[in-house]
């Protein structure tokens, strides 16, 4: 029989933490959503003590959140414990997630504990956040560079203490596949207490190796894996979700699992998921990547016209790929719009519906014909402008030569008051952007990037175009799209700065 593995997702935690990846309060709810609708089975929504806008963020999810369990990080002291439960107390299913560094490095120069402190720190901690809650997870802190004795003292006394649930992270990405199973065995076999006790796994990917970790913990004996969506987290990011979910589904005969995700919503929460991010998806990018499905070479194109499974080991409905291309264009009415938007796996309030089929009609002005691609593109792009007491673009008009100095004139709006200005430039983007900012006002930034790639085939393609800026020693992307690429440069740039001023003005920050 097939054991279940549970799917912790800490992509509004450890993914977001990364840079360039820092999301509103607005975005991570819709994380949340997405990762509700995808049946994960626990959510960590953030680390409620590092400052007050992560708090406020856990506890909205905690309350948005009706179908699994909702956790928050904390460090082993009583003010991180403490405002843990005060983010996940409200939540249908609150958890507790404490941890604790147990290898020799991390104890000597970050903790400065002995091992001894450790044990002790360990047992008061995790006792105290038992008093508080029934649900607690204990992680060691870089486990897989930890002594084996030792890692199994700290796990036995965290579960004597009233652990439920033991991580076992690889904080550095350190690990191999075969390491990582043998360490799950012998701690399984060095600890008894774990009968009857979750073990999770946490692999990050500095080593490119962070979903064959992960599987490979499975087949020790882990029944939690911890991933993230599109793989987002520190340095090299974690365990894609779509990776370690797709190979137990797609390789039953090599793992003896089977995890609860409905793996149909899988494509458009990793769309989503980029798109808060102001981020492009690889196009070699596993599962859900552009050339995921794609076939070139003519062997395999005579292949896969005989027989899809020649070069195809799993479908692309199977994650949630559209394959329907119904034809929509500017004659198309709304109730065709609508039940495209269905067939594309989107489940839109009417406000939302009527916003996007605004827009698709405007695309239908500039565009001979529209993309399943185009109207993906309308959706995701609808995001960063739901949140309240933001800039939005209402006009602009630029003028450039080869000769003279370009120059642009934007009228933003905020809270219903519209303001103009003119600024001159290197250029239109640049004339544009500097008139923003005589608007706007920002903080004082790093301008990191700027990138232009197009939606879909054609000369009248969208373009997208992502923004990166650096506040302090956090950055913020975002993206614009439009058929005309000046106008996407300006949504873009101003979306990023909608996230900056966001965070700069809500005190929050690691």
């Amino acid at each position: 029989m097939k054991g279940q593995v549970k799917v912790f997702d800490t992509t509004l935690r450890d993914g977001e933490q990364a840079p360039g990846c820092s999301m509103n309060l607005h975005e991570k709810i819709e994380v949340a959503r997405r990762l509700e609708k995808l049946n994960v089975d626990i959510i960590e929504a953030g680390f409620a003590a590092s400052s007050p806008g992560d708090f406020q963020s856990v506890s909205e999810v905690a309350a948005h959140v009706k179908n699994c369990t909702v956790a928050s990080l904390a460090r082993c002291n009583e003010k991180d414990i403490d405002a843990a439960y005060r983010a996940v107390k409200n939540a249908v299913s609150p958890r507790i997630h404490v941890f604790i560094a147990t290898s020799p490095v991390h104890m000597e120069y970050k903790l400065k504990m002995t091992p001894e402190q450790v044990i002790e720190r360990t047992a008061n901690m995790v006792r105290y956040a038992k008093s508080l809650c029934g649900d607690i997870e204990f992680s060691a802190e870089d486990a897989t560079r930890s002594d084996p004795e030792f890692l199994a003292r700290v796990v036995r006394t965290a579960i004597k203490s009233g652990a439920n649930v033991i991580n076992i992270p690889d904080t550095v990405g350190y690990s191999t596949p075969s390491e990582m199973r043998s360490i799950i065995e012998r701690l399984r076999a060095d600890v008894p207490e774990c009968e009857g006790i979750e073990i999770s796994v946490h692999c990050h990917n500095d080593l490119g190796m962070a979903t064959a970790n992960t599987l490979a913990g499975i087949l020790g004996g882990a029944r939690q894996v911890e991933c993230t969506i599109n793989g987002l987290g520190e340095r090299a990011g974690n365990a894609p979700m779509e990776e370690v979910v797709m190979a137990i589904k797609t390789r039953p005969d090599i793992y003896p699992a089977d995890t609860r995700i409905d793996t149909t919503q899988i494509y458009r929460a990793s769309k989503a998921v980029f798109g808060i991010i102001g981020r492009a998806v690889p196009i070699n990018k596993p599962i859900v990547g552009t050339n995921a499905f794609a076939h070139e070479a003519g062997i395999h194109q005579h292949g896969v016209l005989a027989n899809r499974s020649t070069y195809e080991i799993m479908t692309p409905e199977s994650v949630g790929i559209p394959t329907n291309q119904i034809v929509l264009g500017k004659h198309s009415g709304r109730h065709a719009f609508e039940k495209k938007l269905v067939s594309m796996g989107f489940n839109l309030s009417e406000e939302e519906i009527n916003r996007c089929f605004a827009d698709f009609k405007k695309l239908c002005d500039k565009k001979k014909e529209t993309t399943d691609r185009d109207i993906e593109a309308i959706v995701w792009d609808m995001s960063p402008e739901k949140a309240p007491s933001v800039y939005k673009l209402r006009s602009f008009s630029v003028h450039t030569s080869d000769s003279e100095a370009a120059t642009a004139v934007v009228s933003l709006e905020k809270d219903g008051k519209v303001k103009e200005d003119v600024a001159l430039g290197n250029g239109p983007v640049d004339a544009a952007y500097k008139a923003v900012d005589k608007i706007v006002n920002p903080p004082e930034y790093v301008f990191e990037n700027y990138v232009i790639q197009s939606v879909s085939e054609g000369k009248d393609s969208l373009g997208e175009v992502m923004t990166t800026l650096r506040y302090g020693d956090r950055t913020f992307s975002a993206k614009g799209v439009s058929t005309d690429i000046i106008e996407a440069s300006i949504i873009s740039y101003i979306h990023t700065l909608n996230k900056l001023i966001d965070h700069s003005g809500s005190g929050e920050g690691r």
